[in-house]
C-alpha cells in the first residue's frame, strides 16, 4: 500500500531540517544584505561625485556583477578563484561573499539614481546656506534620496532571496539542497512525497518574499500619489 506522500514531512527529523535549511538562507541572505546594502550606499554616492575615473571604475563594477550570472560568480568564487590564490573559504562564506557584492553594486546604481532624482533646486539651496559636500549629502541629499530608493531596495532583497536558491550548485546546506536530499532519501517509500517538499519550500519562499513585495508596491503607490497630490 502506497504512503501519502505528505508523510514524508514528518519522517523523522524531516521537516526540522527543511526548516534548518532555512535558516542557513535566511542567515546568508541577510548578512550579505545588511553589508552589501552598506556598501552600496557607499558606492552610490561616490557614483555621483565629478570625478570621471571613479565613476568609470564603479560603472564598469555594476555592469561585471550585473551581466555575469549569479550561478557563474558562485562557481568563480567558490572552484577558480580558491584554487588561483591559494586560499579555502567555507560555502557559507563564499556565498555570503559573492551575494554582497553582488547587492552592493545593485544597490549603488539605485542610490546614485535616487541622488540625481533630487530636485535641483534642493542642492542649490543647500550650497545657498554655505553647506559642504559632506553637509550636502548629510542633511539634504540623502534624506530625501531615502524615500526615493525605498521601493527599488526591498525588491532588490526579495530578488537576492530568490536567488539563494543557486546555493545548492556550491554545496551550501540551504533548503533547496536539504529538500533535495529529503526526496533522494526517501523517493521509494514516498513517490509523491517530492511534491509536497517543494511545495513546502514553495510556502517558505513565498512567506518571506511576498509581505516585502507587498510592502514594495504599496510605499511606491503611495509615493506616486504624494507626487500626484
Amino acid at each position: 500500500m502506497a504512503h501519502s506522500g505528505i508523510n514524508v514531512l514528518f519522517e523523522g527529523r524531516n521537516l526540522i531540517r527543511l526548516f534548518g535549511g532555512l535558516w542557513t538562507t535566511v542567515e546568508i541572505a541577510a548578512v550579505a544584505l545588511v553589508l552589501g546594502l552598506i556598501l552600496g550606499v557607499i558606492l552610490g554616492v561616490l557614483r555621483t561625485f565629478p570625478n570621471r575615473l571613479l565613476r568609470l571604475v564603479l560603472r564598469l563594477y555594476l555592469e561585471f556583477f550585473r551581466i555575469v550570472p549569479t550561478v557563474v560568480l558562485l562557481f568563480l568564487f567558490y572552484y577558480i578563484l580558491p584554487k588561483q590564490l591559494g586560499v579555502n573559504l567555507p560555502a557559507n562564506q563564499v556565498a555570503t561573499l559573492v551575494f554582497a557584492l553582488w547587492t552592493a553594486a545593485e544597490m549603488s546604481d539605485i542610490v546614485r539614481g535616487a541622488l540625481i532624482s533630487v530636485p535641483k533646486h534642493q542642492r542649490e539651496s543647500g550650497m545657498a546656506i554655505g553647506l559642504n559636500r559632506l553637509q550636502l549629502y548629510r542633511y539634504v541629499l540623502i534624506p530625501q534620496a531615502v524615500s526615493l530608493e525605498l521601493p527599488a531596495t526591498i525588491n532588490l532583497v526579495t530578488r537576492v532571496i530568490k536567488t539563494t536558491s543557486l546555493l545548492m550548485l556550491i554545496s551550501v546546506m540551504d533548503v533547496i539542497n536539504v529538500g533535495q536530499q529529503v526526496v533522494e532519501a526517501n523517493n521509494q517509500k514516498y513517490p509523491t512525497g517530492v511534491f509536497w517538499v517543494y511545495g513546502i519550500i514553495f510556502v517558505m519562499y513565498f512567506a518571506i518574499d511576498y509581505p516585502l513585495s507587498w510592502w514594495a508596491k504599496r510605499m511606491d503607490k503611495k509615493r506616486l500619489e504624494r507626487a500626484n497630490g
